[in-house]
């Protein structure tokens, strides 16, 4: 059985995956479940009150997950997949530990063959949180992970950078990462027009 199988039936059983994305390796667990993301939070050792981002397949994914505006639909269309977690409101489907209750969700579409079929074959979003201690390093190889997780794919090193954070409700850079500069000039694109 391939690894994608596996992870699959990993996390059809709230279990944890930690997979690899085009910034960082990811801990993965079903989205939609109080139980795996409880599990998420638990093994990052992360507190309750700061949000986990998810990973979606395509924009139809993240159009059920959360409120896409107009300016969020352009840039969603400019840059993902890519190396950039969006932030949007929330839609009610997602379990509110997610959102830190700040009502928010962050949102990849990573660039990564193994992180798009995992979540494609899943059919259904998956935690898209490093994996690593809360605060601790980002992990870009497997020897840097060292969360509790119950499946890991080795896709070897990874480039490292975390994925920029763009607010695309208030409009704001939260979290420089690959990629900012094209998206802050975004950003600043919209405020002028």
């Amino acid at each position: 059985m391939d690894r994608i199988k596996e992870a699959v039936k990993v996390l059809h059983r709230d279990g944890l995956v930690v997979y690899p994305t085009d910034t960082i390796y990811g801990l993965g667990a079903d989205a939609l479940s109080d139980e795996a993301v409880a599990a998420v939070y638990e093994a990052k050792h992360r507190p309750l009150a700061k949000p986990i981002s998810i990973a979606v397949s395509d924009r139809d994914m993240l159009a059920a997950l959360a409120v896409v505006t107009p300016v969020a639909e352009q840039f969603i269309e400019a840059f993902l997949p890519g190396p950039f977690t969006v932030v949007l409101k929330a839609k009610k489907v997602l379990p509110e530990t997610l959102t830190g209750g700040t009502g928010m969700i962050g949102l990849r579409i990573p660039d990564h063959p193994i992180a798009l079929e995992l979540i494609r074959e899943f059919d259904g979003p998956i935690t898209a949180t490093s994996a690593n201690l809360s605060g601790g390093k980002d992990p870009v190889t497997i020897n840097d992970v060292h969360v509790r997780y119950d499946l890991l794919i080795d896709a070897g090193r990874l480039t490292g950078l975390p994925s920029t954070v763009v607010d695309l409700v208030d409009m704001r850079m939260i979290r420089p990462g690959e990629k900012f500069d094209e998206a802050a000039a975004f950003l600043r694109k919209i405020r002028c027009d």
